[in-house]
């Protein structure tokens, strides 16, 4: 079995969770398509690398990517780092001919995304963004669903991405609270992601028609670097600007003549991380929410009058993934088996000398409609997304 050496640049929350998918891939897909192997951690500094290189797993530990991406036994290059890091180490990486897999968004502007884009094709590695909520495997049995024709042409995409962790104004300001690191709020945090879903699932975005808020204008500053997210404390002391979006609402309209609406919002008491999508045919409808990811709801439109309505499908080892997770349905799929089955996807794409979706033309697309979406909260009117013609089509 080939050995892929991997460098993990971050590691924090992220770093955690693609280290977990690395050391677990083999125990899911057996056999693996190749073996990860946990070659160095990087982070800020030296006591931050060798404790998470310790406490995940990894041979050894560094703190300067640029020596790590031009390593000749790295194979891999993993991008878990704040958003405004990503262009720079990926087009490193590509150059030095590493494949890589990297967090979303791609990075804080489109602009950023399409040199990482760029650079991935000319060097002609493998390259990935983490938009892992689509690996659910409820998701992609959506997919099929809708690739069988079974609930006819999509007419409406509803989606949502609701949490609290920020809610209080008393929790810290994260580098996610900060433009100039994070590139935007809400919008590109967790918005990015039902953007993806909506792509995948349905088709392109054509236009957008956004309200973008920001509720909460300032936040205490944290007393370390370690990001603290939604940890709130009282504090009567220094304070700093939040200058990025809480929220965003936005109609949308599909390329292919559905339409539909994606809200996204840190700012919901309640709502932990609630992701969810509805999708309407001319033949059935499509319901799912993370927070039961076990579960897809589906309808049909030829079920019998006095049976019509919505059912319940759990995911088990007759569902896409399934006879690699557990044997049998709804004994429950976390986040971490969606990281696994990312990085199995990733890692297979490599070993076969093929390539995976989402890739970096992906998360391009991607971060053009959220572009648009923060525009169009700007000047209060409909804009256009541009489409980037995929390389071959």
């Amino acid at each position: 079995m080939q050995d892929l050496n991997i460098a993990l640049i971050g590691g924090g929350f992220m770093g955690k969770a693609h280290s977990l998918a690395y050391a677990a891939l083999p125990m899911y897909f057996w056999p693996a398509p190749a073996r990860p192997v946990r070659k160095v951690l990087v982070d800020v500094t030296e006591e931050l690398a060798a404790t998470a290189a310790d406490r995940y797993g990894w041979e050894r530990h560094a703190t300067s990517w640029q020596d790590v991406v031009n390593d000749p036994d790295i194979d891999v290059v993993d991008i878990a780092t704040p958003n405004h890091l990503h262009a720079d180490i990926a087009i490193a990486a590509a150059e030095a001919g590493k494949h890589i897999i990297c967090e979303k968004p791609l990075a804080p502007n489109a602009g950023d995304a399409k040199r990482m884009l760029d650079a991935v094709e000319r060097a002609g590695v493998v390259s990935a963004v983490a938009f892992n909520y689509r690996r659910t495997p409820a998701v992609a049995l959506a997919k099929k669903y809708i690739d069988e024709g079974a609930i006819g042409t999509i007419l409406n995409f509803r989606g949502t991405y609701l949490q609290d962790w920020s809610a209080d104004p008393d929790s810290p300001l994260s580098w996610r609270f900060q433009k100039k690191i994070a590139g935007s709020g809400a919008v590109g945090d967790i918005g990015s992601h039902v953007v993806d879903l909506a792509r995948y699932l349905v088709g392109e975005i054509a236009e957008v028609n956004s309200v973008v808020s920001t509720f909460i204008h300032e936040r205490p500053l944290q007393a370390s670097g370690f990001d603290a997210l939604g940890a709130a404390t009282k504090s009567d002391g220094p304070r700093g600007a939040v200058d990025v979006d809480d929220e965003a609402m936005t109609l949308v309209k599909f390329r292919d003549g559905a339409v539909g609406s994606i809200e996204a919002t840190r700012n919901a008491w309640g709502r932990n991380n609630f992701i969810t999508f509805e999708i309407h045919g001319t033949e059935g409808s499509i319901f799912f929410n993370y927070e039961n990811r076990d579960e897809l709801q589906v309808a049909f439109k030829n079920d019998p009058a006095d049976r019509r309505g919505f059912r319940t499908v759990y995911t088990g080892p007759n569902t896409p993934y399934g006879e690699h997770l557990w044997p049998i349905p709804a004994l429950g799929i976390g986040y971490g088996e969606t990281k696994i089955i990312e990085a199995y996807e990733f890692v297979k794409a490599i070993a076969e000398g093929g390539s995976v979706r989402p890739d970096f033309a992906d998360g391009y697309q991607t971060a053009l409609v959220d572009e648009a979406i923060l525009e169009s909260g700007q000047i209060g009117q409909w804009v256009q997304v541009p489409l980037h013609e995929r390389a071959g089509g």
